[in-house]
């Protein structure tokens, strides 16, 4: 099977799939404890940036429910267009997050949850530029 550009397959498989991997994984409930742990770790109205944000639910909600300021960034149309309408306070933008212009020290925090194993490796270092030092990825114990 030739998928052509994998960036491309992955794009049309979440516009598919959007709301049946929402109910599939529930995310409501998923990731609280790694949320949590970030919101205890981020100043008071810090800046996130959400790569592979998803439909904006719980991440996004999460944070800005807690006072903070997040872009969420997602390479999916329909995911976007519904975290738009699932998170209204916060800034969403379609874009292949490996493409991101960013300034150095522009967030608080860089989330990625999940959205790594869909990027290669060689091209994951610009998704950390905009993260303050110290930011960058951290496995969780």
């Amino acid at each position: 099977m030739d998928v052509g550009d994998p960036k491309e397959l992955v794009r049309r498989g979440y516009d598919v799939l959007s709301e049946r991997y929402e109910r599939a994984f529930g995310s409501e409930t998923k990731y609280g404890a790694w949320i949590e742990e970030l919101l205890g770790r981020l100043p008071e109205a810090g800046i996130v940036l959400d790569i592979g944000c998803g439909n904006g639910v719980p991440v996004a909600r999460s944070l800005v429910a807690a006072g903070h300021r997040v872009t969420g960034v997602d390479i999916s149309e329909v995911q976007i267009r519904r975290a738009r309408e699932l998170v209204p306070g916060a800034d969403f933008v379609r874009a292949d997050a490996t493409a991101l212009e960013l300034s150095q020290g522009s967030f608080d925090a860089v989330v990625c949850l999940y959205a790594l194993i869909h990027v290669p490796v060689e091209e994951q270092p610009p998704c950390w530029s905009g993260s303050r030092p110290g930011c960058g990825p951290e496995v969780g114990s």
